[in-house]
């Protein structure tokens, strides 16, 4: 107010007065509205990182929920604080918040339209975070790719194949094919046909298979084994043979057991017959 007066009170125009008075209102209201922007993002940030640490504990609290989603939801609500802090700005200087949300919805959609694989991609791994149809570390198999989980993002998942190398599989190929989890079950069922001969007398070779195979302690009781002679073929009697096994053990016991069966039955004499062909020719 002694500004203003002392203003007032100089010989000169009224218009010049008003002036000084206008542009002395505009800067301080000016200076109010930077400190209440300045204030409101402070608050903003500071309520938005609270809020994302306090999403994320709950992950690490408790085992069983998944790290990765619960990350991912912390900083989405912390972008979602922090916008609406930044169009509380907007509104502090007069701006019309409704066409900035328009047009921030209108370059939303162009950039989405753009990024369309990208976008099918996060969109798979968040499908892939929030059902877990597996975890790191487990034996999968995707559209044809087997390999160990090493990693999973939001764009890719990462498998380590059977001969380490690392493969990088798209998520939205990871959610649209079929999915195999080899790790998930305790237990894996091998499966092996051996042949022998037509002279071969079968309950002896049944034995023989059945006695090695039921011999390794890595043989599952439960469920029971199966062997049955289930083909006649061009030149052998096929048995189909099935037996469970830990998971873990399930390549090693497989390659073990084709071995060992066929070292049986050298030893018992059993004939393995070669594929053969009878050709009868006609008399002149």
């Amino acid at each position: 107010m002694e500004y203003l007066d002392q203003l007032l009170s100089t010989p000169v125009g009224t218009d010049k007065v008003l002036g000084d008075y206008l542009t002395i209102g505009f800067l301080a209201q000016m200076l109010g509205n930077v400190v209440a922007a300045l204030l409101i993002l402070f608050i903003g940030y500071i309520v938005a990182s609270w809020v994302r640490r306090r999403i994320i504990g709950i992950s690490e609290r408790k085992e069983r929920l998944d790290e990765t989603l619960f990350h991912l939801l912390g900083n989405i609500v912390r972008w979602v604080i922090l916008g609406f802090a930044f169009l509380i700005v907007l509104n502090t200087f007069g701006v019309q918040t409704t066409s900035v949300i328009a047009a921030i919805g209108a370059a939303g959609l162009a950039v989405g339209l753009a990024l369309q694989g990208t976008l099918s991609n996060v969109a798979g791994g968040v499908m892939i975070v929030v059902f877990r149809p597996f975890k790191l570390g487990d034996f999968v198999e995707i559209n044809g790719q087997m390999g160990t989980v090493k990693d999973i993002s939001l764009n890719t998942t990462e498998l380590a194949d059977l001969s380490n190398v690392q493969v990088f599989v798209p998520n939205a190929d990871v959610w649209g094919n079929t999915i195999k989890n080899y790790s998930i079950n305790p237990t894996r069922r091998a499966e092996w046909t051996f042949g022998v001969g037509y002279g071969v007398n079968l309950a002896d070779a049944e034995k023989i298979i059945r006695d090695t195979v039921m011999a390794d302690e890595r043989t599952l009781t439960d469920p029971e084994p199966f062997f049955q002679v289930t083909n006649l073929g061009g030149s052998s009697v096929d048995f189909l043979v099935r037996a469970w096994v830990p998971r873990g053990d399930y390549f090693q016991y497989k390659a073990d057991m084709t071995r060992k069966v066929k070292e049986a039955f050298d030893a018992g004499g059993i004939d393995i017959p070669f594929p053969t062909r009878t050709i009868v020719q006609a008399a002149d």
